[in-house]
């Protein structure tokens, strides 16, 4: 019985309870939910729902949660129902439904954990969104694996969900790319506000192998070759390097686009019909201060310049015309100060900046060498790259780290520890039990154990205490999954792999052998065992791709 199903029984049950005393079921709601009791003593699941409709119906909590009980204990595949405190049911199932799980996981395969609880909402999820002025460094490296991890879990949970990367190819930044390119082939040193680092050496000789007559171009001219040139090869290589990481996005939007299609002037000319513009010093500003900001915004300066805030204005209206009723933008921590101005300014567009504008902020990462933490890119100069990350540990271990943790808090990626084929590395210790319960699989068929079909299944049998534990870790995935969504926090999922699947399964496997010793008889209690084994390889690969992360045969 899945957790789904058992509360509908409870809701059934208080249908007939509220029926028998002639109470008003209009007070009932159209769902509920049970949850795992924090101590397992207490029983598989619980329910707060006599407490929740007390009130409502005018009956003491407990007097409500006895008759419920008495009701529910008499469901098929309840064993027992306790009442605890001042009204909360404590459920325990009978061995047979508990394990009747397993068939509903594998039955269900890679679909078992999505719901539909974020249909309806659609939502755009921009991240990573680096300058295309070098390479991603190692915080773009978090948002994109937490990115990523995110737009799959919203999509597992039923959003309509559009990943998008913002292209800044407009502003000073490119101009000061261009001006570095161009000292490289003239073989003079950066601009002092201008980039360095092998790459620039690199891109500069690779636009003067594709355009050979830049070379006899002046300075203004060669200039503008580098920059059109540059910046379409960094970009190239950023696609690439991402899309080797597992990461591609639906939409790949050009700063410059906003600029040539006249949407700055569309999102000026509709923050005026607001009524929250005004001209000031021959500038004009947003008054963004109605709406909780420090200060009023420049969107356009007095020499006819627009701001990059007037781009963001413009960007963030261009998301809402699409129909995303949810924009959540993902930034550095650098860019706490930003989270004000954009709050404010989705209100100026008369948007509720609380349900229409998310912004989530990453702390800091550093990748530690010997308990040290490196400081310098082989490639970039001065930051740690991508590509450092993953020659270092890999594609499965950085995603891993990078979602593992909560993206509020900064986070140390030893790299001794992500490389260790040991138990104490966390995606070694998860990505085990996906290429164990395959070799399981594996050495069940070579010995002649199958599952067999559905109807041959008895659970029952799986009244070991292990066999319980991990079943009811199993059921749990669904919940995480959803949680995971509604908070967007990744991290979750990783945690639950670890500490609930992962580690249910290996006292699972330590204690109940599923493969007959020998010339031993195969039993109905092997076939139900090797049920609950491929269950949990279900739900291991099921969470892992939630992560991007492989779910690995053989180790």
């Amino acid at each position: 019985m899945t957790p789904a199903e058992l509360a509908s029984v409870v809701l059934a049950a208080a249908h007939a309870v509220f029926e028998q005393r002639g109470l008003d079921r209009a007070a009932l709601p159209a769902s509920t939910v049970v949850e795992r009791p924090r101590n397992p003593e207490h029983g598989d699941y619980a329910s707060t729902l006599a407490l929740q409709l007390s009130k409502k119906v005018g009956v003491p909590p407990r007097e409500l949660a006895t008759a419920l009980a008495d009701e529910l204990g008499r469901a098929p595949g309840v064993k027992s129902v306790e009442i605890a405190g001042p009204g909360f049911l404590n459920i325990r199932l009978d061995a047979a439904a508990a394990g009747q799980l397993a068939r509903v996981i594998v039955d269900t395969g890679a679909e078992y954990g999505r719901s539909d609880r974020l249909a309806g909402e659609k939502i755009n999820l921009e991240f990573v969104s680096a300058n295309p002025t070098g390479p991603v460094h190692i915080g773009g490296v978090r948002w994109a694996a937490v990115g990523d991890a995110l737009s799959r879990l919203l999509r597992a949970t039923g959003a309509d969900v559009g990943t998008e990367y913002y292209f800044n190819d407009a502003g000073s930044q490119i101009d000061r790319f261009a001006r570095s390119l161009l000292a490289a082939a003239k073989g003079e040193s950066a601009p002092e506000d201008g980039y360095g680092g092998a790459y620039i050496a690199e891109i500069a000789a690779e636009v003067q192998a594709r355009r050979p007559e830049v070379r006899s171009l002046d300075d203004d001219a060669a200039q503008e070759v580098f920059r059109v040139e540059g910046v379409a090869l960094m970009f190239d290589e950023i696609r690439t390097s991402l899309r080797d990481f597992g990461v591609e996005f639906d939409t790949y939007f050009n700063e410059k686009d906003l600029h040539d299609r006249g949407e700055l002037d569309l999102a000026l000319n509709r923050l005026r019909e607001q009524g929250h513009l005004y001209e000031s010093e021959g500038a004009t500003w947003l008054r963004t201060t109605d709406f909780g900001d420090d200060k009023d915004r420049v969107l356009r300066k007095s020499n006819g310049e627009w701001t990059y805030f007037a781009a963001d204005c413009a960007y963030y209206l261009d998301k809402r015309e699409r129909g995303f009723e949810r924009v959540v933008i993902m930034l550095g921590a650098d860019h706490h100060g930003y989270i004000g101005r954009m709050k404010a300014m989705s209100a100026c567009f008369g948007d509720d900046p609380e349900r229409n504008l998310e912004i989530l902020i990453g702390q800091l990462v550093n990748l530690l060498r010997d308990g040290a933490p490196m400081r310098m890119s082989k490639r970039a100069g001065t930051v740690i790259t991508l590509e450092d990350l993953v020659e270092a540990i890999g594609v499965d271990a950085s995603r891993y780290a990078l979602a593992r943790y909560s993206s509020d808090s900064p986070i140390d990626i030893d790299i001794e520890l992500w490389t260790r084929a040991t138990r104490d590395n966390p995606v070694y210790y998860v990505q085990y039990v996906a290429a164990r319960t395959a070799g399981v699989a594996r050495n069940a068929a070579e010995v002649g154990l199958v599952p067999g079909d559905a109807d041959g299944f008895r659970p029952e049998l799986l009244d070991h205490e292990k066999e319980n534990e991990l079943l009811k870790a199993l059921a749990q995935f669904p919940a995480v999954v959803a949680t995971a969504a509604e908070l967007r926090e990744p991290h979750r999922v990783a945690r639950y792999l670890e500490e609930s699947v992962a580690a249910s399964y290996h006292r699972f496997y330590d204690n109940c052998r599923v493969l007959p010793l020998g010339d031993e008889e195969i039993t109905d209690l092997h076939r139900a065992r090797l049920w609950l084994n491929n269950a949990t390889r279900t739900v291991i690969a099921n969470g892992l791709y939630l992560l991007g992360v492989s779910a690995p045969e053989r180790m």
